[in-house]
């Protein structure tokens, strides 16, 4: 990447203004019915996720869209891409899980975009985010333009389902067998989709925000995890 395009994808400025609102959050944690040790008990805070960027995005940003209208037309990645966020400099593109394949494999093959390497699949769990409660968000590489972006796509807790990119980026084998395992996304696809960190098992998944704290017996050496109401508070 030239200095120049570096410069233009730093100065790129995020949409003021432009958020959507999803609740709000008490505490430092978002934690209820507990002492909260942190000394933010008080604090409220709105949930808000940056809103959709409006066209020209900036820099090589606009290649990218682009050379998906150029191969999509704009009447179908309006279908497929539900929105573009360009917010600190970086650049997501949320797709419909309907499309996730299609436009994996235009990232992937177009020369003009060559994004190779899916780098990693993380998990999100936004509980306010009625209907779109999970998202599951893929890294993508291009090593042969230096380039970065993201591709999420967002499903409700009641239907996980998502497709696996397994076939498309091999890398992404057991990063989804971990977003599965924390999160409980289901990767449909997926050549061996179980749990890649806890037992087989265990009865949830742990880095979602509903999951609770503590309290969950552990069976090394006959220690256990005390409730969150009965650790030590500062209040």
């Amino acid at each position: 990447m030239s200095t120049e395009e570096q410069n233009q994808r730093s100065n790129v400025p995020a949409q003021e203004g432009e958020v959507r609102a999803a609740g709000e959050r008490r505490g430092m944690f978002g934690v209820s019915g507990t002492g909260d040790t942190s000394g933010y008990g008080g604090l409220v805070q709105a949930i808000v996720y940056p809103g959709a960027a409006q066209r020209p995005y900036g820099g090589w940003f606009d290649e990218l869209a682009d050379a998906l209208a150029a191969r999509l037309g704009d009447s179908e990645l309006d279908r497929a891409v539900e929105q573009v966020v360009v917010h600190r400099g970086e650049i997501t593109f949320h797709v419909r899980r309907e499309d996730l394949l299609e436009i994996a494999r235009l990232f992937r093959d177009d020369e003009r975009l060559r994004f190779e390497l899916c780098s990693s699949v993380s998990g999100v769990h936004y509980p306010a985010d009625t209907g779109r409660e999970l998202h599951a968000v893929y890294h993508l590489l291009s090593m042969t333009h230096n380039r970065r972006i993201r591709v999420e796509v967002s499903v409700s807790d009641g239907d996980p389902h998502v497709p696996s990119l397994v076939g498309i980026y091999p890398t992404a084998d057991w990063h989804e067998r971990e977003t599965f395992d924390m999160f409980g996304i289901v990767f449909d696809g997926h050549p061996a989709l179980t749990r890649i960190l806890m037992p087989d098992d265990w009865p949830d998944h742990p880095q979602r925000k509903d999951y609770p704290l503590g309290g969950i017996p552990v069976e090394y050496k006959g220690g256990s995890i005390p409730p969150p109401d009965e650790r030590r508070a500062y209040n």
